[in-house]
């Protein structure tokens, strides 16, 4: 019952094989906004704004809303909603709101909190440059038509010189 390598490489191509078609070879969808949740340009312009509104349970709605006096109301609850809560996708304006929070989400408060808990990746990008920087590359081979191309050229500057 011992398996040959040969037969073990064939399973494990069969198996990769399989799921490469089970994919399709094919990049998976662009996220779009539901249609009920986009705003359009006019409606960008009178201060409408996309609320990702993130519920007890975990599931997120996607609703607009007018922003009135620097604020929403979503639920008969008027919630914040100045220039620093607000992110852009597509350049259009969207807010992600917990449903137990008056304040929506910011990307300072985000990247302040990533900070104090150690994920951020500010030095990784730092750090992997300097490693691809300081990696040791192959010496490229040179390729047999430009070795051919060069030899012919010695030689008939070789010819003509001698010729004289």
């Amino acid at each position: 019952m011992d398996e040959g390598i040969g037969t073990k490489i064939e399973r494990l191509e069969e198996t990769i094989n399989k799921l490469v078609d089970d994919n399709g070879g094919s990049k998976p969808k662009e996220f779009k906004l539901p249609f009920k949740a986009r705003v359009s340009k006019i409606k960008n312009k009178k201060n409408w704004v996309t609320v990702i509104k993130i519920n007890e349970n975990r599931n997120l709605e996607f609703i607009k809303e007018k922003i009135d006096n620097q604020t929403v109301i979503v639920d008969k609850i008027p919630r914040l909603a100045t220039g620093e809560y607000i992110f852009n996708y597509k350049n259009k304006p969207v807010m992600i709101l917990p449903s137990w929070s008056v304040n929506p989400l910011t990307a300072s408060e985000l990247y302040n909190s990533s900070l104090k808990d150690g994920s951020n990746t500010v030095g990784y990008s730092i750090l992997l440059a300097a490693m691809k920087s300081g990696e040791i590359s192959k010496k490229k081979k040179m390729s047999l038509g430009i070795g051919i191309g060069v030899l012919v050229i010695i030689a008939i500057i070789g010819y003509s010189f001698f010729q004289k």
